[in-house]
């Protein structure tokens, strides 16, 4: 009896400790809420990572400006150690210099469109008779031979446009953040079925994909003028890709134009109809090999208790974007938050017991390439799971990028054991509308990164806004598409769990360390 009782009275105490640790301190929400929401600087960072800075397409002009400001701005907060890291070699920038692109015939009608990344330019202006070329095998292309050199081509391609009926802007029902805060641990992913129509559709992309290259490879030998190429999307919106590699050694691509759904089809009815159309254009774009190093953006509030200063929790976004708009939502949008949340935690006069880090990643579009470099650098090789020293020394790494929407939760990531952990830390911000928590994984961005190597690493839940719908890569993710609420919002929230993950007695709990991943052949 008295034994049970003392393993009853010792599992209280170890309770009633664990809630008291992970119970916020109100007055300090309270400073955090007040700052974010009431003097909030997110909309002037917001402008400056966008109206002033123009697009961040990796190693651009564009990123290195957006770099250099943050470095300065995050020094002028008071952050320590503010600099750019290289995390290993990227390749080439790229910039549009130039776009101007119309139709002369059968009338006068500006094209919306943008030069694919990578690209080159037309070499001064040109005008042609646009040649629609229909090719569904390499053969097909033998007819083609010595007849375009100097033209405007178009492939025959693209879908007919229906008309949506479901808006763009939307944010999470109850039912579905009910949903999510259901799910179960363990619960099998979505397996791909092995044959049937999946196999027929990527046995299609394949050979689309072996006819395009040879298309490619075709037209640079016939030394086309301008390739004009259907862009998904709709109501003027298109959403954009890269063209070309940014490889140092990358072969030679002819120019080429992304153009909008309705500009492409007007084209391609008319030359299917037997019309003449004709276009001209005059295309500039610029490389930059200097450097092919990749860097990141890194800050600090340097921790000040002696046990546990040399402990770290991170925060970040990345930093990229691509070129057709300014990348306001994808993701200037997440790194806004994460430079707020740091300038909050300033302004209050926070001395955090662990050391707080940021990080604006680059090159996170083309393969999460700036945080893989860095956790690879600093922390551990997912291929071999061997790991250094300050693996266990992070405590989390909390990121943020899917769109301008505001945090209603967050995704443990399968980090069963940090779930009550963050209920708590959301209870103050329930009527903010932040409350779900899942145990589900989300994919994409950079907590991945962290994650691979045994570090607990976590993107919250954001509403859906029109990231997917409408600004995810798009010529309309400019700065009118950010929500300043839901930024106020997000970065109060995440200066409240860096606050908490600082100031918590033990460390973020860890799930089982993966098993070593090699790449695959």
């Amino acid at each position: 009896m008295i034994k049970r009782f003392t393993i009853t009275a010792l599992a209280i105490s170890f309770c009633l400790s664990a809630y008291a640790q992970d119970t916020p301190d109100a007055s300090v929400v309270q400073k955090i809420r007040k700052e974010g929401l009431e003097n909030s600087k997110a909309m002037n960072i917001a402008f400056n990572l966008t109206d002033v800075t123009g697009p961040r397409l990796s190693n651009s002009p564009g990123l290195k400006r957006a770099q250099d400001w943050a470095v300065k701005q995050l020094t002028d907060w008071g952050l320590k150690n503010a600099h750019l890291e290289a995390w290993g070699t990227f390749g080439k920038g790229w910039q549009i210099d130039k776009y101007y692109a119309a139709t002369t015939l059968p009338y006068y009608h500006a094209i919306i469109a943008s030069p694919k990344a990578w690209t080159p330019g037309t070499n001064g202006p040109i005008k042609s008779d646009v040649i629609l070329i229909k090719a569904d095998s390499v053969s097909d292309l033998t007819k083609y031979k010595g007849k375009l050199a100097g033209k405007i081509i178009m492939l025959d391609q693209g879908t007919p446009l229906t008309s949506g009926v479901k808006p763009d802007f939307s944010r999470y029902a109850d039912t579905s953040l009910a949903q999510m805060a259901a799910a179960k641990p363990g619960a099998p992913g979505r397996q791909r079925p092995a044959g049937g129509p999946m196999a027929d559709r990527m046995a299609q992309m394949m050979k689309m994909r072996e006819v395009r290259a040879a298309i490619s490879a075709m037209l640079v030998e016939e030394k086309v003028g301008l390739i004009l190429t259907y862009a998904r999307g709709g109501q003027g919106t298109f959403f954009t890709s890269n063209g070309a590699s940014y490889a140092m050694d990358a072969k030679p691509v002819s120019p080429e134009l992304e153009v909008s759904a309705e500009d492409f089809l007007h084209i391609q009815r008319l030359l299917r109809a037997g019309k003449t159309v004709e276009v001209e254009a005059d295309i500039k774009t610029s490389f930059y090999d200097q450097d092919p190093q990749g860097y990141n953006v890194i800050a600090e509030i340097p921790g000040t208790d002696k046990k546990l200063k040399d402990e770290v929790v991170m925060i970040g976004g990345h930093f990229d974007s691509w070129h057709a708009a300014t990348g306001a939502t994808d993701n200037a949008a997440g790194s806004t938050v994460m430079m707020e949340a740091m300038r909050i935690l300033k302004a209050i006069d926070f001395k955090p017991k662990r050391t707080i880090r940021i990080a604006l990643w680059s090159s996170e579009e083309q393969g999460l390439f700036g945080s893989r470099g860095y956790v690879a650098k600093h922390f551990g090789d997912p291929k071999t799971m061997v790991l250094t020293p300050d693996q266990k020394k992070i405590s989390a790494y909390y990121n943020l990028d899917n769109g301008t929407g505001k945090i209603r939760g967050v995704y443990l990531q399968g980090n069963e054991a940090a779930g009550p952990i963050f209920q708590s830390w959301l209870t103050p911000f329930n009527d903010l509308g932040a409350a779900t928590i899942t145990i589900n994984n989300t994919g994409g961005t950079d907590h991945q990164a962290f994650d691979a190597v045994g570090i607990p690493g976590f993107q919250f839940i954001q509403d859906p806004a029109d990231y997917n719908t409408r600004t995810h890569h798009s010529n309309m993710d400019t700065y009118d598409r950010l929500v300043e609420d839901d930024l106020k919002q997000a970065a109060t929230i995440i200066a409240s769990f860096v606050y908490n993950t600082s100031q918590r007695e033990a460390q973020i709990p860890r799930k089982e360390l993966p098993t070593p991943q090699p790449a695959r052949p």
